[in-house]
């Protein structure tokens, strides 16, 4: 059965991954997260991951490429978790799938724990956010095993030109015209790339654990379904454009973030800041990359909405939440 697990899909599971030496108890699975991407599921101690049922868009939930950066990081010193066994399709259940150890800690969206009650501790919890963005992208990812994981030449224009094909083919309703307007804005600005880094493409709030003690510290950074090799600052850009703060209108990813609405929680300028001193990297025209990210996640809620499958995606302002984003990212307005 694909993208969802059954009795029988969960008991063909079990028998893998005791062949693997994962023991997974006889508790019933429970799924976790948000549900919007991948299919997450804990057994036992343990998390599977899955894709959703079919039709996905190219190139996203693959659970196959998140397994191998999974494992290409476990010897970095990132905060990633442990791949326990990998199995692809039709070998354990018509879906690919891996297992992976559980992260303890806290994912936070809206609300932050009472101990991150101080301005010294939003302060330093957002800090360690866009540290280890930095961390990460210092990666030797040819030494990780990782050199044919992803072609970091022409990154940007190819990036926009597959986000571009999706809304033309997958958005199949007429698209209101600040998708094309923004469109135009980054054809026209495409930035040559500012280095070659494993990028996770998804680097927010709430993909990420913080560990339980002080000071604020991750214990593990989640759903790697998007990573590959690309422009660092595409990470940045995505994590500044989800960074909600009071003066604009939020969009549907800041206000999954809105745990870091806080006076004095660091503002995207300084968070920039931040990361250029640990990184030693030039945030010089970061507009682009933070109204891509915008526009990109705008032009995948459109798509989602349109395929009708997910009513967290129904609401049709949405997207152009994220395009009128975009157009202030960009200095459009």
């Amino acid at each position: 059965m694909t993208g969802a697990l059954s009795d029988n899909a969960l008991e063909a599971v079990r028998r893998f991954l005791a062949g693997q030496g994962v023991a997974t108890g006889d508790q019933p699975p429970r799924r976790i997260g948000d549900g919007h991407s991948n299919l997450t599921y804990l057994i036992g101690d343990v998390v599977l991951r899955m894709p959703p049922p079919p039709p996905l868009p190219a190139g996203a939930n693959d659970v196959l490429r998140e397994a191998q950066v999974l494992r290409a990081l476990q010897t970095t010193g990132l905060p990633v978790p442990h791949v326990l066994a990998v199995a692809r399709p039709g070998e354990v259940i018509e879906s690919p799938l891996y297992v992976m150890t559980q992260v303890h800690g806290h994912i936070m969206t809206d609300r932050l724990p009472n101990r991150f009650d101080t301005p010294q501790a939003r302060r330093a919890l957002a800090f360690e956010l866009v540290d280890r963005l930095a961390d990460l992208h210092a990666v030797d990812w040819r030494a990780a095993g990782l050199s044919g994981f992803g072609r970091p030449e022409g990154f940007n224009e190819r990036h926009l030109q597959r986000i571009e094909s999706l809304m033309r083919r997958g958005c199949t309703a007429p698209l209101p015209p600040a998708f094309d307007a923004v469109l135009d804005w980054l054809t026209t600005h495409v930035p040559p790339e500012s280095g070659a880094s494993i990028v996770h493409c998804d680097y927010r709030l709430g993909n990420v654990v913080f560990a339980d003690e002080e000071p604020p510290r991750l214990a593990g950074i989640l759903d790697w379904e998007l990573a590959t090799l690309g422009d660092p600052l595409l990470d940045l850009g995505y994590l500044v454009s989800c960074h909600p703060e009071r003066d604009d209108p939020l969009t549907p990813t800041q206000e999954l973030s809105l745990a870091l609405l806080h006076d004095d929680v660091p503002r995207r300028s300084e968070l920039c800041a931040r990361y250029a001193a640990r990184s030693g990297r030039s945030v010089t025209g970061l507009g682009w990359y933070a109204a891509f990210a915008a526009w990109k996640t705008g032009v995948l809620y459109e798509y989602s909405r349109i395929q009708g499958r997910d009513a967290y995606y129904a609401d049709p302002d949405k997207p152009l939440r994220f395009m009128a984003a975009a157009r202030r990212f960009a200095g459009m307005e």
